[in-house]
């Protein structure tokens, strides 16, 4: 791993104590709950990211305990993306799996996956955002 330097240091620290800051006093911690979470990198084969992510982000409102899940792109290579999940439970997520529009979504999307890369399950303890979700 890269050592960080004292101006990325501070810079990050600083990062760290705003964002702190615009947490309302009422940011929801669910620690009890045991949320389940997933980090992971996806690259597609060239060309397809878009669409890939057009697939991934179709019906996502509809999968029950779901409390997070967000798509973003990766700036430094033109065929990654990261995907980012937070579900009230690990039998949630695994429930969404049976759902008719995620396995489409998933026959659909499939062929356009040339890779999987730095996926890691989390357990989530709260943070902002997370108290909107539907329940």
């Amino acid at each position: 791993m890269k050592e960080m330097d004292r101006r990325s240091f501070i810079f990050t620290t600083g990062a760290v104590v705003a964002s702190a800051a615009c947490v309302p006093v009422g940011a929801v911690t669910m620690e009890e709950k045991k949320m389940y979470g997933l980090i992971g990198k996806m690259t597609t084969v060239p060309g397809q990211r878009d669409a890939f992510i057009a697939i991934l982000l179709e019906g996502i409102a509809e999968m029950p305990g779901c409390l997070s899940y967000v798509v973003a792109k990766d700036p430094t290579d033109a065929n990654a993306l990261w995907i980012t999940e937070v579900w009230e439970s690990e039998a949630s997520h695994q429930a969404s799996l049976s759902l008719p529009a995620v396995k489409q979504a998933i026959a659909r999307g499939k062929p356009l996956i040339a890779g999987f890369s730095n996926g890691t399950v989390t357990e989530p303890v709260g943070g902002y955002g997370l108290g909107s979700a539907k329940k």
